[in-house]
């Protein structure tokens, strides 16, 4: 049997200790913490944005990567908040995170400054459900595009048609060019507050002043050409009016029932 003396026995818990405590730090070197912020809902779902240009970021710090950006008085839809950041959805369907300074809540029925207006005001359901020579030109050629490309012609959806016409109209009335409405959020928001039943929702927008260019250039757009030529959509409703900025303002909405 060895028998360790006990200077050898110190110098053996000494190394042992230095070991150790290297090897502590190693790991704390290494390792990495991970933390996640609870959300929170929120009383609106549309924001307009108030900085000069804002980064939409891939997470809520500032730490994360810049995904796109948008600019002064663009309207955003907003999902929820975490920390001080909004989780936004803005053009081009990006998802992405933006810092709540910069971002004022437009709440139904309000105007820009955020007072309400009439908190008891109804959306405007008086616009004519009957298409327009425009739109009815517009109608034709949607569905030109889509039959020569081996699919089924849209049919008009008369609730759809009239929810069209009021979101073209508002677009000019608040001289904003946006899927998300100050007045009624966004499409699908606009569609659920007039009672539009659907599986699946999109929505074109343009402004032009001809017809075959408005319709022209939604085909050259990748995502916009996407919404016309989907399957999944089986009725549109169109809504064209008059706008000084363009010449005219369209708004196609696409759903599937």
């Amino acid at each position: 049997m060895k028998i360790i003396s006990i200077r050898k026995y110190k110098k053996v818990i000494k190394i042992s200790a230095i070991f150790l405590f290297v090897l502590g730090v190693s790991i704390l070197g290494v390792s990495k913490t991970f933390a996640m912020q609870h959300y929170y809902n929120l009383d609106f779902t549309t924001g307009m944005v108030t900085a000069t240009t804002l980064n939409v970021r891939s997470g809520p710090s500032t730490e994360h990567d810049v995904i796109t950006t948008v600019r002064k008085n663009e309207y955003v839809r907003v999902f929820a908040g975490i920390g001080n950041w909004y989780i936004v959805q803005i053009e081009g369907d990006y998802i992405g995170a933006v810092s709540q300074k910069y971002i004022k809540p437009i709440y139904p029925n309000t105007n820009n400054s955020g007072s309400n207006t009439n908190s008891n005001t109804k959306p405007d359901s008086s616009a004519n459900a009957t298409l327009s020579a425009d739109e009815q030109e517009v109608f034709n050629l949607i569905n030109q595009q889509r039959t020569n490309n081996g699919l089924t012609a849209l049919k008009v959806d008369s609730e759809v048609q009239r929810v069209a016409k009021i979101k073209a109209q508002d677009m000019v009335t608040n001289n904003y060019f946006s899927h998300n409405s100050p007045t009624y959020g966004s499409p699908f928001d606009m569609l659920k507050s007039f009672k539009v039943s659907y599986k699946t929702a999109a929505e074109n927008i343009a402004g032009n002043s001809s017809n075959s260019s408005a319709v022209t250039a939604w085909m050259n757009s990748a995502g916009h050409k996407a919404n016309i030529l989907n399957n999944i959509y089986t009725h549109t409703g169109i809504g064209i009016v008059s706008s000084p900025t363009y010449g005219k303002m369209y708004v196609q909405m696409f759903i599937g029932k």
